[in-house]
C-alpha cells in the first residue's frame, strides 16, 4: 500500500511524540521524590481485631532478641507489615477494656489488614484472655526513646556483602542509604526481615549513614563501624511529631 506524503508526516510526528513523551516519563522516575507521611495532629487509626500468640517472647521475622523483661509486644498482620517497616514501631491499642501502647516485632501471616496479635500479657490488659479476640483500634505513636538510634550488622556481613538494621527510632524506618567512596548517598534494599541489605557490600567502612523516617525526619550518623552481630551507636534521634 502507497502512503502520501501528508500519511507519512503524520506518522513520523507520532513516533517522534511518542519518543518525547517516553524521555519525559522516565526522567520524571528518575527525579521522583517520596512521598511521605506527615506529622498528624490526629493519626491515622486503624479499626481491626486483637488476637493473642502464646509464644511471644520478643523475637520473630522481625528479627529481634527476646525481651522477656518486656512483652508489651505483637505481630502486625501481612498487609500493614509493608516489608518490614513496621518493625520496631510502637502502636497505641484502644481494647475494650483499656489502652496499652506495645511494640510490633512480628509478622501474623494469617491475620486480616489492621489486626493485630498481642502477647498474652498485652492482650490481658484490654481484655479477658478467654475472650480470644476483640474489637480494637489502633495508631502509630512516638516509641518513649531519648536515646539515640542504634545500628546492627547481621552476622556474616563483610565489605562484600553487607546487612544493615535499625533499632531503637522513635518512628518507623522509611530508608536507609550509606555514603559511596564517589561521595553520593546510596539507597540500600530492604528485606522483608528487617534489614537492609547491599548484596555487593558497603565496603570496609567506617560508613556514613543516613536515615529517614515514615515522616520525613532524617539522621545523618558517621564512624560507623563494620563489627558483625554487634550494636553500633548513632548519636541522634529522630524528633518527636508534637
Amino acid at each position: 500500500m502507497k502512503m502520501n506524503i501528508r500519511q507519512v508526516l503524520n506518522i513520523s510526528l507520532s513516533i517522534i511524540l511518542i519518543f518525547l513523551f517516553s524521555s519525559a516519563c522516565s526522567e520524571n522516575d528518575l527525579t521522583k521524590v517520596p512521598e511521605f507521611l506527615e506529622c498528624p495532629d490526629t493519626p491515622i487509626i486503624h479499626s481491626g481485631e486483637a488476637t493473642y500468640y502464646s509464644f511471644a517472647d520478643g523475637t520473630g521475622a522481625c528479627m529481634f532478641d527476646s525481651t522477656p523483661g518486656n512483652l508489651m509486644i505483637g505481630a502486625i498482620n501481612q498487609f500493614d507489615y509493608e516489608n518490614s517497616q513496621m518493625c520496631g514501631a510502637c502502636v497505641k491499642v484502644k481494647g475494650p477494656d483499656s489502652t496499652i501502647v506495645i511494640r510490633i516485632v512480628d509478622l501474623c501471616p494469617g491475620c486480616s489488614k489492621d489486626n493485630i496479635d498481642l502477647s498474652p500479657l498485652a492482650f490481658s490488659m484490654i481484655a479477658d484472655t478467654l475472650l480470644g479476640r476483640v474489637p480494637i483500634t489502633w495508631q502509630i505513636v512516638a516509641c518513649d526513646s531519648n536515646t539515640p538510634v542504634k545500628y546492627k550488622f547481621k552476622e556474616g556481613s563483610s565489605k562484600w556483602w553487607t546487612a544493615v538494621q535499625i533499632r531503637n527510632h522513635r518512628y518507623p524506618i522509611f530508608s536507609l542509604e550509606y555514603l559511596t567512596p564517589q561521595q553520593s548517598f546510596k539507597n540500600v534494599s530492604r528485606t522483608n526481615y528487617n534489614y537492609f541489605v547491599e548484596p555487593a557490600g558497603m565496603g570496609s567502612g567506617p560508613f556514613t549513614f543516613r536515615i529517614t523516617d515514615i515522616y520525613g525526619h532524617i539522621l545523618t550518623d558517621s564512624l560507623i563501624i563494620l563489627l558483625p552481630g554487634e550494636f553500633e551507636n548513632g548519636e541522634k534521634q529522630f524528633p518527636a511529631c508534637d
